[in-house]
């Protein structure tokens, strides 16, 4: 069930849902040992071949809302400014977006930038992860700039992530009580970010100020620091136009802003192994590593009528690794401690997690990639996994 209600403080509609639409489950694994891989490509291809295979927009400024009265000078030398044959690209200026005190800047993502299928995909993977995480104070998220500039979501959410209860008013209608919950919310969140390294690329007047990349730097921080349960897309970079004033002219410039690398950098795993070789360096011997660890799978799996033929799908609910880690340490997985037929991304983040944990128990290092990595079909987290089983169980029979 979907309802309505009015934001009095923010003036707008916005939508809620019932509580009893949504009972996620959270799980955590038990432990949080790192693996360190000391492999090479070469090693890996050698190992695997070894063992199993036979041998071996518009220009412009936008002006229509202001058509009655025209345009003022300060507009119209900003619309000369981002339309000059000097700027590399042709953007939309806002009439507010031109008043500027001298040399105060105004920054705005191109609107080509906004149509990269990459960015899009971005902003809703973070919307969609912000409202099931907030889906029990009932709120939704829809526009990222609107609804966290003044800090009432972005304290629900701090709040929801770290299990902690901010000291701060929680109605603020003023811009000065709006800046002032803004300041103790992010300041709460450099707590939590700046002893592991994060570069902190944003601000109050930044947040407050509606700048998109401003929010979506802080928001990827923060999934990444608490390990959300998504996939962001990875080497995300939009093009910015940078608006300042100096001597009473407008001055435009673009600068390329990067919001995602790939996972493991943001996760601050460094580390390179030997499949980040195979796949930046060597894509064309990744048949021959999926067609291995398939042999591999199936010599055991085979034993309960089980086959697999696709890496990416077939191990995504963690029911197969469950069932597999049975076989190569010779015991019975009781069935009520994972889900024979997954349906929920949680029900299958959790049978992920529990043959994580079998691993662990057999000796194994924790694997490098998270279970949330598996589930949402990322190939090279799947192929880290099975290599981390093959090289203990390769000559079980």
């Amino acid at each position: 069930m979907h309802h309505v209600f009015k934001d009095h403080q923010r003036g707008e509609k916005r939508g809620f849902l019932s509580p009893e639409n949504k009972n996620c489950r959270r799980l955590e694994l038990r432990r949080g040992c790192s693996c360190s891989w000391g492999l090479c490509s070469q090693a890996l291809m050698a190992s695997l071949a070894g063992s199993l295979l036979p041998g071996s927009d518009r220009s412009g400024v936008e002006t229509s809302e202001y058509a009655q009265g025209g345009v003022s000078d300060l507009q119209e030398e900003g619309k000369n400014a981002i339309n000059s044959p000097m700027s590399p690209a042709l953007v939309d200026v806002h009439p507010e977006d031109t008043q500027l005190e001298e040399n105060e800047e105004r920054t705005m993502i191109d609107p080509t930038s906004k149509e990269d299928p990459k960015f899009k995909e971005l902003v809703k993977v973070l919307l969609d992860w912000i409202n099931d995480v907030l889906v029990e104070e009932r709120i939704i998220v829809k526009q990222l700039e609107e609804d966290l500039y003044d800090g009432q979501v972005l304290q629900k959410l701090l709040e929801k992530l770290a299990g902690c209860k901010l000291n701060v008013a929680e109605v603020t209608q003023s811009e000065i009580g709006q800046k002032q919950k803004l300041q103790t919310v992010l300041e709460a969140v450099h707590d939590l970010l700046r002893p592991r390294g994060w570069a902190l690329r944003w601000s109050v007047d930044s947040i407050h100020g509606k700048n998109l990349v401003a929010i979506l730097h802080l928001l990827v921080s923060l999934a990444m620091h608490f390990r959300a349960p998504i996939r962001l897309p990875e080497h995300v970079t939009v093009q910015v136009v940078v608006v300042r004033k100096r001597e009473g002219l407008l001055h435009s410039s673009h600068i390329s802003e990067e919001l995602t690398t790939t996972t493991e950098m943001m996760m601050g795993r460094f580390e390179r192994d030997a499949f980040d070789t195979l796949f930046d360096h060597a894509p064309d011997k990744l048949s021959v590593v999926k067609k291995s660890l398939i042999t591999f799978v199936n010599k055991h799996l085979n034993k309960l009528n089980l086959e697999v033929t696709e890496l990416e799908t077939q191990f995504a609910d963690g029911v197969y690794l469950v069932l597999l880690m049975g076989l190569l340490e010779d015991y019975f997985v009781p069935l009520h401690h994972f889900y024979l037929t997954p349906e929920s991304f949680d029900q299958k983040v959790h049978n992920v997690s529990f043959a994580f944990e079998l691993m662990l128990d057999g000796g194994l290092k924790k694997p490098k990639a998270r279970p949330e990595d598996v589930v949402n079909l990322d190939l090279k987290s799947t192929l880290r996994v099975l290599y981390n089983l093959f090289t203990k169980y390769k000559n079980v029979e």
